[in-house]
């Protein structure tokens, strides 16, 4: 069986991947142990940085590990016929209110591709949501070839 190849992607490769918006894994360190969980992002390719909405209920484990300045890793991926393709995003966690975002980081955050399925077992409007921009210090992508 031929090993698969995969080569880096360029800046504009990671903006298209990113900026259709979408759903990836953010994760985490709480202490010695990992915490993922999947998200719904949205990508502003002029300020290069994603915004992540996170719901949390009033018993939610993510309020121990969700804080302003936590470093976080965003992982993106997508499959086509041509083969897959991923960005790996990396840095700190700023929370921001939807007032205070410019019409760019606005239209990323109407992006978000938030599923009418919820992961949570309760309705939305009993959950608090909070918005986070990722600012990433590593921002990297690969792809099959």
């Amino acid at each position: 069986m031929p090993q698969v190849q995969s080569t880096e992607l360029d800046d504009e490769e990671i903006d298209s991947l990113l900026g259709s918006g979408g759903v990836g894994v953010i994760s985490f360190a709480d202490g010695d142990e990992p915490y993922s969980i999947p998200i719904s992002y949205g990508y502003d390719s002029s300020a290069e940085c994603l915004y992540v909405r996170f719901g949390f209920a009033p018993e939610s484990d993510k309020r121990g590990v969700i804080d302003d300045g936590v470093t976080a890793s965003l992982v993106v991926m997508a499959e086509s016929i041509d083969g897959w393709e991923s960005v790996v995003a990396r840095g700190p966690l700023r929370k921001v209110t939807e007032m205070a975002l410019d019409s760019h980081a606005a239209e990323s955050v109407r992006k978000m591709n938030i599923p009418f399925v919820t992961i949570y077992d309760r309705r939305a409007s009993e959950l608090e949501f909070e918005l986070y921009r990722l600012e990433p210090d590593q921002l990297s992508g690969r792809q099959e070839r």
